[in-house]
């Protein structure tokens, strides 16, 4: 079977076709730019006698001995002797030709991961082949792969694509020099380097991704994400939006909506919240769509923002909606919204996917006709049946926990252009319109790369400081040992009459992590404190369930709420002034940060508990360690955000904007800012002088991947 040319056939698609393009491997430039993880040196032969342990060693030798094992597992157990020394090769899983290939007498050439041990030498699992013939000239690559794709048959489909791939200069030669690197390889020598390193060759340079064809390949892979963040933002200037201006003009008699909110407020709102607040605004009131992130920490006061940026959107006489990713966060917006609005005179519709039927139809009508200017709800807003008379700005909160296809269905809410809608000046005008103003919030702050890098394509606001009368929140790093302890420090807070959050990871047990569920450590704080009403929260209650249990807690009528991480963002019970969360060592920094976000809302002096085990191990691992040192050191999200990027990537920050896969498959924005500020800078350079180019550059790297950044 010959590898792919430029595409694989559409049908039939062959067993490693499949595997292929499970891979994204459909064009002969993703073959070429599928490059390797890690590499062996099979260009030299090793004596036994000069391995060390932990060795990759490729030896050559005789079969001295071979039998089959059928105590306890069954094995097949060969000694080889290369006439220095013996080494003892183990195989779990062999078949009858192996064990004819592995026959005493036998020449044999092996590779593989020396061990040590009483026994002496060992291979587990070594690859194997006949001795003599060519030594490798090269270093040998090992691909990032998946089941029916070997890296034999992988090796030669990449030799293919790169004969067959255009490997053309796609970045002038001008903008290449302005990288300021000693030694910029051009793209076909980075890649062939890559492919086939040279043996003089040292791993440590290849793998830590310092040598200067590695440097190539992350400045192009950078500068294909900024040329596809600056055309999408690009393409989305040329579109239509309504220009949000108010029907009619403020009055001390009549004011506007947003004005009245504004004074209606039983607080006043902080200079970084007055500030957001003129960006969006500012934005509402342009022809062109927004594309918007608000962005602050827990507690920053967000909702407030969201809520004064959909009142400038009824005054113009159009619909909102706002989608949150789970129904507790929707019923926390809803019954803010609706204590700051109905009594203003505003209708706000509610939809999730646990209404009843009726009270469904009765919302789904409110919507259609006009009546209901605010739609506050989960993704049931985005289902066909929902049809909104006039919608022109949809808010979703924590974007990152929906998909891609989620978040352009609330796009395409906007009333087709079809339709007659009232202008800016109130008279019926056809609509142009082709997307509606998109606001997105995020509780998790955005590190400064992760913003260059991600979201070059939107325009941030940032709520920057907290409200006053916010109370500091004292972290305190315990081990599972002193349960007891915070069980009594719980009972004195019940005492004083507040209220405790105890966060679990699982509901129910895991035989892979051994942790204690929710419904255990429910029955033991039950027991361990009597007459205490003690909630239970987890996601695989129904609806009706969680809201009576978060009920009870929001009244106070229940002093202590055992959850899973359903109360991670939204719930705020200003009451609640101790958090404690359960094998803390298990959880990301960001989500660590937004549950202890959950105490600390009143006046009540409050401290989150992080109960960490090692279970058998002596000590915690580092990535745990640094997590939870984090905690301790900082409150500030931005500096908890930065941490996170470096302790795991940005992949936790971007959720299903790329589709579960990072746009980033090589450039690292932690080590590369200096890379990633050049492809800013040279991006709008390109589109301006080199389109074609610049079009060319980012079909090469991100072909439909490109369209993720639209949502």
């Amino acid at each position: 079977m010959n590898p792919p040319t430029n595409t694989l056939p559409a049908h039939p698609l062959t067993g490693p076709q499949k595997a292929l393009r499970k891979l994204g491997l459909e064009r002969a430039i993703d073959v070429a730019l599928h490059l390797p993880l890690r590499y062996e040196d099979e260009t030299r032969l090793v004596k036994l006698r000069d391995v060390r342990e932990g060795d990759m060693a490729q030896v050559e030798g005789t079969v001295v001995h071979s039998e089959i094992k059928l105590s306890g597992t069954r094995q097949l157990i060969v000694t080889l002797d290369d006439g220095m020394d013996t080494c003892r090769l183990r195989f779990f899983t062999f078949y009858p030709a192996m064990q004819k290939a592995l026959t005493v007498g036998n020449q044999i050439r092996v590779r593989g991961e020396i061990k040590g041990g009483y026994s002496g030498l060992t291979m587990m699992h070594p690859a194997f082949k006949p001795a003599g013939g060519e030594l490798a000239t090269t270093l040998t690559p090992v691909y990032p792969t998946t089941a029916g794709l070997p890296q034999a048959y992988l090796r030669k489909v990449v030799d293919a694509g790169l004969k067959r791939a255009d490997l053309s200069e796609t970045i002038p030669e001008e903008f290449i020099h302005e990288i300021g690197l000693k030694a910029l390889w051009s793209l076909r020598e980075a890649l062939l380097f890559l492919h086939y390193p040279p043996p003089d060759q040292t791993l440590l340079s290849l793998q830590d991704r310092s040598h200067p064809a590695w440097q190539r390949i992350k400045a192009e892979e950078l500068l294909a994400q900024q040329l596809s963040q600056l055309q999408a933002r690009r393409e989305r200037s040329g579109l239509h939006a309504p220009a949000l201006m108010p029907l009619q003009a403020s009055s001390k008699d009549k004011p506007l909506l947003h004005e009245r909110l504004l004074a209606s407020l039983p607080f006043v709102l902080t200079a970084a919240q007055r500030r957001v607040c003129e960006e969006i605004i500012c934005d509402l009131q342009q022809p062109v769509p927004m594309h918007r992130l608000l962005q602050g920490d827990v507690g920053s006061g967000k909702t407030v923002v969201a809520a004064l940026a959909a009142a400038v959107c009824m005054d113009a006489g159009w619909q909102c909606a706002l989608m949150a990713p789970t129904e507790i966060l929707a019923t926390q917006h809803f019954a803010k919204l609706v204590g700051w609005l109905h009594p203003l005179g505003i209708t706000v519709a509610w939809l999730t996917g646990s209404q009843k039927t009726k009270e469904r139809h009765e919302m789904l009508a409110l919507i259609a006709s006009g009546q209901a200017q605010l739609v506050v709800g989960t993704h049931a807003i985005i289902q066909d049946k929902v049809q909104f008379k006039n919608m022109a700005l949809a808010i979703i909160d924590e974007q990152h926990r929906f998909g891609v296809a989620q978040r352009l269905a609330l796009h395409n809410k906007l009333v087709p252009p079809e339709d007659v809608l009232p202008d800016a000046s109130g008279h019926d005008a056809p609509a142009t319109f082709q997307k509606p103003h998109v606001l997105m919030m995020t509780a998790t702050p955005i590190p400064r790369t992760l913003a260059m890098s991600y979201y070059a394509d939107l325009n941030v606001s940032t709520i920057d400081e907290l409200p006053p009368g916010r109370t500091p929140v004292m972290t305190k790093v315990i081990h599972e040992a002193r349960r007891d302890e915070v069980i009594d420090r719980i009972r004195l807070q019940l005492t004083n009459g507040r209220q405790i959050y105890w966060v679990c990871p699982l509901i129910e047990e895991s035989e892979a992590l051994d942790l204690s569920n929710a419904t255990q450590t429910h029955a033991m704080l039950s027991d361990a404190l009597p007459g205490v009403v003690v909630g239970l929260l987890h996601s695989r209650m129904s609806a009706g369930e969680k809201k009576a249990v978060m009920g009870l807690f929001v009244s106070g009528q229940m002093g202590l709420l055992v959850s899973t991480t359903v109360i991670e963002v939204g719930v705020d019970v200003p009451n609640a002034s101790l958090m404690v969360i359960e094998h803390a060592e298990r959880f990301g920094l960001s989500q660590l940060h937004q549950l202890r976000g959950r105490v600390g809302r009143g006046t009540a002096a409050s401290a989150c508990v992080l109960l960490y085990s090692t279970g058998d191990a002596p000590r915690l691992g580092q990535t745990a360690r640094e997590r939870l040192k984090a905690m301790m050191e900082s409150h500030d999200g931005f500096e908890i955000a930065r941490r996170d990027l470096e302790i795991r990537g940005p992949g936790e920050f971007m959720g299903a904007r790329q589709s579960g896969a990072s746009m980033l498959r090589f450039a690292d924005l932690t080590e590369d800012v200096t890379l990633l500020e050049w492809a800013r800078g040279v991006a709008d350079k390109m589109i301006e002088r080199f389109p074609d180019l610049a079009e060319k550059h980012v079909q090469r790297w991100l072909s439909n991947k490109a369209d993720f950044l639209k949502a």
